[in-house]
């Protein structure tokens, strides 16, 4: 049961050992370095010089929030709350006011966690998101992880058959990976291939299924039927099947990837989102709009471009980087 939580728990909930927190942490410093430097360390420096709360201090607080991807909503969202918990607590200084809004940005970011994992053999894993997102790259880190961490059997499933070269992708990944792929080529029927990786997975003793999808989320209509399809071949093999629909937005792409993320919630039952390309932004608030508007657990965080370069999400670690001196 604790290997399993530490497979697939949230960070913060899932038992590890001293050195893997030490790694994660690492990991998620690397990711934030950008975020660090930019927008969070300016809002840093609001606070760093210890004067008198004033209402200055709040509006530039917001438009800082604003500007680093966190959102309107959100940004009203969490000022109003780090204004009421300075008020419960007499909080009259700024230094002091900078600890309330990192605890109320932990607390926004833990709302979400908690769900339940099912102990599945296999566990499936349906992997969505818009095209370039960093899906592909995003699989091939999880199904390393699983491998190298974990000593798991992993097979990959290049259901994305629609997108041009998605599936040599794939299997570019995965060969890195050293983990096989059941592919059908391009054009062919996505549920074909993950019928046959359900059969696969099934008489080979597969610990973890994971299913890379379409993202063609211009073809809204079409996308929600096809993702139906996948889940309801899946289903009729393994009954309590996709254990996990993990969506995956890409931080660079700041609120659109919000708006986009809100398309695929209408399509399919997401369960929990994977945040690509966070050392690639200066911004990095995105994973506060996420947690208010998506109401999704974030699940994972890509922190780099190699295959070991993914970490569990923690939301104490993730607001204590951004906020790192």
């Amino acid at each position: 049961m604790a290997l399993f939580r530490r497979m697939f728990g949230r960070g913060q909930d899932a038992p590890r050992t001293e050195e893997e927190a030490r790694q994660e942490e690492q990991k998620i410093d690397h990711a934030t370095e950008k975020a660090r430097r930019g927008f969070f360390g300016q809002i840093a420096g609001l606070f760093a010089a210890d004067e008198p709360i004033t209402d200055e201090l709040w509006d530039d607080l917001e438009a800082l929030l604003i500007q680093a991807d966190v959102g309107v909503e959100t940004t009203q969202y969490l000022v109003n709350r780090t204004k009421d918990r300075c008020t419960r607590n007499g909080v009259k200084r700024s230094r002091e006011a900078r600890e309330m809004l990192q605890a109320e940005m932990v607390r926004t970011l833990q709302e979400q966690a908690g769900q339940h994992r099912p102990e599945a053999h296999p566990y499936v894993i349906l992997v969505a998101g818009v095209n370039g997102a960093g899906k592909t790259t995003l699989i091939a880190k999880l199904a390393h992880r699983l491998k190298v961490q974990f000593g798991k059997k992993v097979l990959l499933a290049a259901a994305d058959t629609f997108r041009a070269a998605a599936t040599e992708q794939l299997e570019t990944w995965a060969t890195r990976a050293d983990v096989p792929v059941i592919t059908r080529g391009q054009g062919a029927d996505a549920g074909a291939v993950v019928y046959d990786a359900i059969d696969a997975a099934l008489t080979q003793d597969v610990d973890v299924l994971i299913i890379d999808t379409a993202g063609r989320l211009h073809a809204k209509a079409n996308l929600m039927r096809e993702l139906e399809k996948l889940r309801n071949i899946i289903r009729r093999r393994i009954p309590d099947a996709p254990h996990e629909v993990l969506l995956v937005i890409d931080a660079t792409t700041g609120q659109n990837g919000v708006l986009q993320a809100k398309a695929f919630m209408q399509a399919i039952a997401v369960t929990d989102v994977a945040i690509t390309k966070l050392d690639g932004t200066a911004k990095g608030g995105i994973a506060f709009a996420v947690a208010q508007d998506i109401e999704r657990p974030i699940r994972y965080i890509g922190t780099g471009e190699q295959l070991d370069d993914l970490a569990l999400f923690d939301s104490q670690a993730f607001v204590d980087a951004l906020f790192l001196e």
